[in-house]
């Protein structure tokens, strides 16, 4: 199903999550791990998501096991699976050849990314600088739809916010069909923002993405490494139950039940979850906003 049939005219909100291909010391230990992600996928089936993102390292460096995945998601579960489709250090023949091999599989739609600087290749291909470069590329060569990126408080990279959502214009105007944005732990950053971009004319879905904090330490660190920034009473929430772990993740819970019915009210399509492979508090979550 493609991303225009997904999101167009669905009363019911659309759950999807993101998954991230497991890494292991060989090939049958990540197979055992690929299997144990579609277990645990599997839980999380009663909420009837519509697709599942997978990434995959900058050029492609886990590629086979992320294309594995995909596959996998598509047959076994019968869900739109959303790969994800990055261009740092990617050159066109490369990019191509991928694209064929992804609608050679039946697949309809990617998400499309800059991707992440890498630190440990030596050779990184400028055949694209931008998600836009390549997303003018894809429409050459392909019929894929496409779904970008977005962020309530500004990519890390970006000068400002409004030169963000003019980017998020662009984007649209190629003909992107949703946005899925960065995870926030405050609402009111993705209110203003859905302000901004209407008043730009952005009329796509643009989806919130929200991480269930299952630890302390994976709450800052997560915050940290994509610039979120964390008010200073989401802090203090859950640095008191940073000495438990089955206190943090009942925390995790509760705050991402009422984050998301709020989200929900103010009138969010969806909700993209990051469930960093695991589904147990994003079961208990789902089953909290479906009951």
């Amino acid at each position: 199903m493609k991303l225009s049939e997904i999101y167009n005219n669905n009363e019911k909100p659309i759950f999807s999550f993101e998954v991230f291909p497991p890494k292991g010391e060989n090939q049958e230990e990540i197979n055992t791990k690929i299997e144990n992600l579609l277990n645990e996928l599997k839980e999380l089936q009663f909420a009837s998501p519509k697709l599942i993102s997978i990434t995959y390292g900058a050029g492609g460096s886990n590629r086979d096991n992320s294309f594995e995945i995909v596959k996998k998601i598509k047959n076994e579960l019968n869900i739109t699976p959303l790969p994800h489709f990055t261009c740092i250090c990617s050159n066109k023949e490369y990019i191509k050849n991928y694209i064929e091999t992804l609608e050679n599989t039946g697949i309809q739609n990617v998400l499309t990314l800059r991707g992440d600087e890498p630190k440990d290749i030596d050779v990184c291909y400028r055949d694209f600088r931008f998600a836009t470069d390549l997303i003018e590329y894809i429409k050459t060569c392909s019929n894929l739809e496409f779904a970008v990126a977005s962020y309530p408080q500004k990519h890390p990279e970006s000068e400002n916010l409004e030169k963000d959502i003019e980017i998020l214009a662009k984007k649209q105007e190629l003909g992107a069909r949703v946005a899925y944005t960065q995870l926030f732990f405050d609402n009111e950053y993705y209110f203003k923002y859905i302000e901004k971009c209407q008043n730009k004319n952005i009329k796509m879905p643009i989806i919130p993405g929200i991480l269930p904090v299952i630890s302390f330490s994976q709450f800052e660190r997560m915050a940290n490494l994509g610039g979120v920034i964390i008010e200073k009473k989401t802090y203090e929430y859950f640095e008191k139950f940073k000495n438990s772990k089955e206190d943090t993740i009942k925390a995790g819970i509760d705050f991402a039940t009422k984050q998301i019915e709020e989200l929900l009210i103010f009138g969010a399509k969806g909700i993209h979850f990051y469930t960093l492979n695991k589904s147990a508090s994003t079961k208990e979550i789902l089953k909290n906003i479906i009951s």
